[in-house]
């Protein structure tokens, strides 16, 4: 489950999971983002858009060699009516051989929905979900594991 949800995304998480389902605009997805340095989350939490958030001081996206934004086309959404809630899920991400010549450390994993994959800006991406994210890259394949709830949970 995330650590928090961003203000702008509160109440839309799973709406823009579905959007991305239904390809609905064409080019979206869920966009991971991973973060070398991050201000305090009472601060990240008010962000709007990704390039906000890159912009102000104290923010660094990884740079890792072989790192890349990963852009998931294929979120699932699931209604539980046993339980009363609703998951988002995107399953486990790996970026292979992380690191290397040029490692990070890194703080955060952001979950973002990207609107367009194509030819949208960091300024089209809205931040959905952050979680602390504690790795040092090294070479190896990297490897973030979903929360087996999904990486967001309505109830």
């Amino acid at each position: 489950m995330p650590q928090f949800v961003f203000n702008t995304a509160k109440g839309k998480v799973n709406e823009y999971a579905e959007r991305v389902i239904g390809n609905d605009p064409a080019n979206s997805a869920v966009t991971v983002v991973l973060l070398q340095a991050s201000e305090a989350d009472a601060v990240l939490e008010d962000y709007d858009n990704l390039a906000l958030l890159l912009a102000a001081g104290g923010n660094t996206e990884a740079d890792f060699t072989n790192y890349g934004r990963i852009d998931v086309t294929n979120p699932t959404v699931t209604v539980d009516d046993t339980n009363n809630w609703s998951e988002a899920s995107i399953g486990d991400q790996t970026w292979a051989s992380a690191g290397g010549v040029s490692d990070n450390t890194l703080t955060k994993i952001l979950i973002c929905y990207n609107p367009d994959t194509v030819g949208g800006t960091d300024s089209d991406i809205i931040p959905m979900t952050a979680d602390d994210f504690a790795a040092t890259t090294n070479g190896q394949d990297l490897t973030a594991l979903e929360d087996p709830n999904g990486f967001f949970r309505a109830t």
